[in-house]
């Protein structure tokens, strides 16, 4: 069965740092591109951050461009989301999703992604 896992959400000050996991099982990341993307309530989902694996080329909302990096392992099939000094609107739930091919992050939007995960929450405490 394919499938996305997120993990590594919680709650954090302001100011924090937490780091997401994007899990695949039952397919490898190998030539996928990972983007990260996030809905708070009564908000539209906004892409965060994304990386295409095949060249490593990595993109960055304005809003966490600074504060956030997407970085892969390959050994064990994961992206990750390194997030650091978290504001209050940083809160939301963070999903990860997959699109196959050799793709750059600005040719993809949200709807062409293949695969998507549960979500994981982030909560922010001001």
């Amino acid at each position: 069965e394919v499938q996305i896992v997120e993990s590594g959400g919680g709650l954090v000050q302001a100011g924090g740092s937490l780091r997401l996991s994007c899990a695949a099982s039952g397919f490898s990341f190998g030539d996928y591109v990972i983007g990260w993307f996030r809905q708070a309530p009564g908000k539209e989902r906004e892409e965060v951050s994304c990386i295409a694996r095949w060249d490593g080329t990595a993109t960055y909302a304005d809003s966490v461009k600074g504060r956030f990096t997407i970085s892969n392992d390959n050994a064990s099939n994961t992206v990750y989301l390194q997030m650091n000094s978290l504001k209050p609107e940083d809160a939301a739930v963070y999903y990860c999703a997959a699109h196959r091919g050799f793709y750059y992050c600005s040719n993809l939007v949200a709807y062409e992604y293949d695969y998507w995960g549960q979500g994981t929450q982030v909560a922010v405490s001001s």
